[in-house]
């Protein structure tokens, strides 16, 4: 039977390049097609289909970018942009996904244990993505992704990859220098090294916080949202203005240093709803990146789920969900996620292997900056499960600077948590951290800055709070470390004996390599 693929006949789409079945489908349906109440739909081509949104229409891949003929040979052509992700289980599972600037014939990439082994070859899913004319500064652009999900993987073991397309294989001796290294997660409770922020965009701050990253051997990365700021205005609206989606192509080139080698594990902020791809504003996402699968909601919440790294469990959140500040995906889960959490957290929390649990998204529940400061739904819907299930850190973005909290329960300090400290989450509470200033400009505090090396104690600080309606002024008393330059989390992770204490030694790296802060958090091991 000639089965249809994405309005392409299978039997012709196997004979055709990606460029030849851009131009097929672009003779079949008019522009007006690809765009249907401001969503823009996507194509998939040479690997699988790809349609987000609830109300996409067929997927409808873009205006050709090269010549209808698939001229372009594929020896000219160089993959970049290499990004890691954990699929469900990390131990045995991730997924490789790169860009290339053009149509490439038949995309897949190489693995092994070893660079002169790369005999395992298997096919990558093509995912494309449109910008068309008049949506910002890139319009009648497309953009290529590339996936390959890798499973049945053996834990803790090192492995050699390559990527490539006809024309262009990693195996050939002159292109090994391309090759890249990854490391799955171990089968048992072994120390390790995680990194965290958010806030990143494409700038020197960035590429300098990257370069920091990658000497401290991090097991992975969670970016707290707002990855690279293609929509600079970030109301999630199909009217905000400034908008380029080619600010991506950028991105993935200057995280590939670290992002090659190191999953790079992202939660979705305000700056990552572009609207014109999707009704949840996710369409563009779910083009760039292969996140695991287990969360509540993969039509509207792609960006959230958990995963197991040792004796730590992971949990991302989408905030823009519960965010009064910025309301466009307001209630978009209709209670799910929230209810996906808890379920989440008492699992965790009552496995015999798992001593700790770290939480992050973008909008944070505890921060005084003057800009976008603590968002009450994340305290109203989500702060009361962290301190029922005692979780043990939440990292967040959005305010670009470095703030830590006290201890805290009940909106209030149960135990002041100087540099250098340790908490308690069993008995004590829950402690935030603010790691925004991964690159994009800095924000500002209302109270003198304090940390390592200059501290300065202050009773309170005069901030607000965005409720239903507005902001709510607030004095508060938990802001324990504030620090105004680019920066971002290291955490150090040690498990113990059953019975003795296991921690999380949690530091603020500067951009400079300073350490602006460091706390510990301590649990008895299961």
């Amino acid at each position: 039977m000639d089965t249809p693929r994405m309005g392409v006949p299978e039997r012709l789409a196997e004979r055709m390049s990606m460029a030849e079945q851009h131009e097929y489908l672009r003779a079949r349906f008019s522009r007006r097609t690809m765009i249907r109440g401001g969503a823009v739909t996507l194509g998939a081509v040479a690997g699988g289909a790809f349609v987000p949104g609830a109300t996409a229409q067929a997927a409808v891949p873009a205006t050709r970018t090269a010549p209808a003929t698939g001229a372009v040979d594929g020896a000219h052509v160089a993959p970049f942009g290499r990004h890691l992700a954990y699929g469900t289980d990390p131990r045995t599972e991730m997924t490789v996904s790169w860009q290339v600037p053009v149509a490439v014939k038949k995309p897949f990439i190489r693995i092994g244990a070893h660079p002169w082994d790369l005999s395992r070859k298997i096919e990558a899913e093509v995912r494309t993505l449109f910008t068309p004319t008049g949506v910002g500064a890139s319009g009648n652009h497309t953009q290529y992704y590339l996936h390959a999900k890798l499973t049945h993987l053996r834990p803790g073991r090192t492995y050699y990859y390559g990527v490539g397309h006809q024309g262009f294989d990693p195996a050939d001796p002159h292109l090994l220098g391309t090759l890249g290294t990854f490391t799955t997660a171990p089968a048992h409770k072994t120390p390790f090294t995680f990194t965290a922020f958010g806030d990143e965009g494409v700038s020197y701050h960035a590429l300098a916080n990257n370069s920091l990253l990658l000497g401290q051997n991090p097991a992975f990365h969670l970016h707290a949202g707002d990855i690279a700021y293609g929509d600079p205005t970030g109301q999630g609206r199909t009217d905000d203005t400034g908008f380029d989606s080619r600010v991506w192509d950028q991105f993935l080139a200057q995280t590939e240093s670290v992002a090659k080698s190191v999953p790079w594990m992202p939660a979705y902020g305000n700056h990552d709803m572009e609207a014109w791809y999707s009704p949840n504003g996710y369409g563009g996402e779910e083009a760039r990146w292969t996140l695991p699968d287990n969360g509540p909601d993969k039509k509207n919440l792609p960006g959230v789920y958990s995963f197991v790294h040792g004796n730590t469990a992971v949990i991302s959140l989408d905030a823009n969900d519960i965010s009064f500040e910025i309301p466009a995906n307001l209630g978009i889960s209709g209670g799910t996620q929230t209810t996906w959490l808890e379920a989440q957290l008492k699992k965790y929390r009552a496995a015999h292997d798992i001593d700790f649990i770290v939480v992050f998204f973008h909008h944070c529940a505890y921060c005084t900056s003057t800009s976008h400061a603590s968002e009450g739904g994340v305290r109203q819907e989500w702060v009361p499960l962290f301190e029922k299930y005692t979780v043990d850190l939440v990292i967040n973005g959005h305010n670009h600077q470095y703030e830590r909290t006290d201890v805290i329960k009940g909106d209030k300090v149960t135990k002041k948590l100087p540099i250098g400290g340790t908490a308690y989450p069993e008995t004590d509470g829950v402690v935030y951290v603010t790691a925004g200033a991964a690159g994009r400009s800095l924000y500002a505090f209302s109270a003198p800055l304090s940390y390592e090396g200059n501290e300065h104690d202050v009773d309170s600080v005069a901030s607000f709070v965005n409720v239903k309606g507005g902001k709510q002024n607030e004095t508060v008393a938990w802001s324990r470390v504030r620090y105004l330059d680019y920066s971002f989390l290291r955490v150090d992770v040690t498990p113990a004996p059953k019975g003795r204490l296991a921690t999380l030694t949690v530091r603020g790296i500067a951009e400079t390599g300073d350490q602006v802060d460091h706390f510990t958090v301590a649990r008895r091991a299961k």
